[in-house]
């Protein structure tokens, strides 16, 4: 697997590089030498880092971010929150990763069967309509949701708007 560390507003030590490199090596064990770690360190408002790790592997992904006064103690809290992921997920992904992936864990039965329960409970059918970003945006406000989607007027992709952690609002635009 490759990693990648970038710093935003913030500079990476050489220590700090060498221990996100070391704890994220474990994962060898998941993913191919075709997979990309990407860790971006970023300082917030006030004495607050965030890190984030985004491990990208045939399609898809696995992603933890979290956000104290110590990128230190972010690492400690970011690499057993993915463990988790990966390892709660496995039946669904173990066509993804490496063949011999799991071989050291037993079949928990209550992990399968969570997995195989969580279906959808509902479906929702609702009309595309076009608006721009900030329309898009008042509609998430309006009908306080996490998250809205809609076609964009200006590119005429579907496209969605959500509440970041942070109190702002994000926008997916996916390539297709």
């Amino acid at each position: 697997m490759r990693i990648e560390i970038i710093g935003r507003d913030y500079s990476v030590a050489e220590r700090l590089n060498e221990v996100v490199t070391r704890k994220l090596s474990k994962f060898d064990k998941f993913f191919d030498d075709k997979a990309l770690a990407k860790v971006i360190c970023r300082k917030e408002s006030g004495d607050r880092l965030t890190m984030e790790v985004t491990i990208t592997f045939g399609g898809r992904m696995v992603r933890s971010e979290y956000t104290s006064d110590n990128m230190y103690d972010n690492v400690d809290v970011i690499i057993p929150k993915i463990e988790r992921q990966i390892e709660k997920h496995r039946a669904k992904l173990a066509k993804k990763l490496r063949p011999d992936a799991f071989a050291q864990y037993d079949e928990p039965e209550e992990i399968i069967a969570d997995v195989k329960a969580r279906k959808p409970v509902r479906e929702k059918n609702f009309e595309l309509i076009p608006m721009d970003v900030d329309e898009a945006t008042l509609q998430l406000e309006l009908l306080d949701h996490d998250f809205f989607v809609f076609l964009n007027a200006d590119n005429g992709k579907v496209n969605v708007v959500y509440k970041r952690g942070d109190g702002n609002v994000g926008l997916i635009n996916p390539n297709y």
